[in-house]
């Protein structure tokens, strides 16, 4: 049975560490001018520090040092993995590295972890009556999934607070999973996780003077431990099938999570391709950047994104509470995952070049949430930039 000193303890020390070592980051960014400079497809005005993936990372160790964890083998290769992926993130960040060079580490990583690990995306848990799958499917199916989701996570970190806030929500999702089904290491990553993300989520949402982005290194990362954490729960070696009901559909769980970050970059990279041009050639078709357009600001985009991802988690639970099958626990969220991507974005192009009624009631619900006009958001900002 679970502790709870053994999620809070970890948790704590997370939040304590990044905390102290944010300020002496954004020091060394800014004193190296490591930073993200502005240009039109970007979002932000001004140069601003991209080390936010250092404090982090830091804010992680710490938080799993706390417990005995660290100590066990797979635990050890989780942490190796995460830095080099902060690694490359970081280079990319101040070098611009080539995606050739970016996806040749990310298979590496992923592929020695399954290597040494043995734990891969091996089990269907039930979907279309399908258990444990063969190797030979499995390995390049976990190296596809999970190089797609570190990507997925690192395309939507386009406007402040949306990808750490993401993982904030993915995180606190996986580790309700693992507290149910008493999976004790990965509860401790996830709660590491959130505790870590959650003062430099404050830092990049309120912040001023403070304000960092978590920069590819950052994302990179977070990625990664998105993709181990699905890699536990679709692993045929994980024991939580006896802890669970056998008709909630993981594979499903796993896919509503992620479902806005995966379903918007398949929408991108599609698009480019059917237009000619690079899948990698960045460009402003994001979701984010569609909300941006009517008229939202950087923290009512994350709200409204973070809000469609979630609905997706709720009616895939609302949908298992009905005795809905795995399969069609399945096809809802595929449906809802590209309603709220696919036909969303469509939908709103369609309106704004006909200038509907639709358009200009988007534009007054994005003017609502430009929180940073209002009182409350100046004194928040200026409490933040003290800590």
């Amino acid at each position: 049975m679970i502790q709870i000193q053994q999620i809070i303890i970890p948790f704590l020390v997370a939040i304590i560490s990044t905390l102290w070592i944010h300020p002496k980051v954004l020091k060394i960014a800014k004193m190296k001018n490591i930073v993200d400079n502005p240009d039109a497809r970007k979002l932000q005005r001004r140069p601003t520090p991209v080390m936010g993936g250092v404090a982090v990372f830091f804010g992680i160790i710490l938080g799993l040092s706390s417990s005995q964890i660290i100590l066990v083998n797979y635990i050890f290769i989780y942490v190796a993995a995460m830095i080099v992926l902060l690694y490359i993130g970081t280079m990319d960040d101040i070098l611009n590295l080539s995606p050739k060079l970016r996806f040749s580490f990310e298979i590496a990583v992923i592929a020695i972890i399954i290597l040494v690990t043995d734990n891969s995306i091996s089990n269907f848990y039930g979907l279309w009556s399908i258990y444990e799958i063969p190797t030979w499917f499995s390995v390049p199916l976990t190296i596809f999934s999970a190089v797609g989701i570190i990507n997925g996570i690192n395309l939507i970190d386009g406007v402040n607070g949306l990808s750490t806030g993401f993982c904030i929500m993915a995180s606190v999702l996986f580790g309700i999973f693992f507290y149910i089904t008493d999976n004790i290491a990965m509860l401790i990553i996830a709660a590491s996780v959130i505790g870590a993300v959650i003062p430099f989520f404050l830092h990049n949402v309120f912040g001023n003077e403070t304000r960092m982005f978590i920069g590819d290194g950052g994302s990179l990362m977070i990625g990664v431990i998105m993709s181990l954490f699905i890699m536990d729960i679709l692993s045929a070696c994980s024991s939580h099938s006896i802890a669970i009901d056998g008709n909630v559909g993981l594979v499903p769980f796993c896919l509503a999570v992620m479902s806005i970050p995966v379903f918007d970059t398949v929408r991108v990279m599609s698009q480019r391709i059917l237009r000619g041009v690079s899948p990698f050639h960045a460009d402003k078709t994001h979701l984010h950047h569609m909300f941006i357009s009517l008229g939202f600001s950087h923290i009512g985009t994350t709200m409204s994104i973070l809000s469609l991802n979630m609905s997706v988690v709720l009616i895939w639970w609302a949908s298992y509470l009905l005795g809905a099958s795995i399969d069609i626990q399945l096809y809802i969220v595929l449906c809802l995952s590209i309603l709220c991507t696919f036909v969303l974005y469509a939908v709103v192009e369609y309106k704004k070049k006909k200038e509907s009624r639709t358009i200009k009631i988007f534009n007054k619900i994005g003017e609502a949430t430009h929180f940073e006009k209002k009182g409350i958001w100046k004194t928040t900002e200026r409490l933040i930039d003290k800590i």
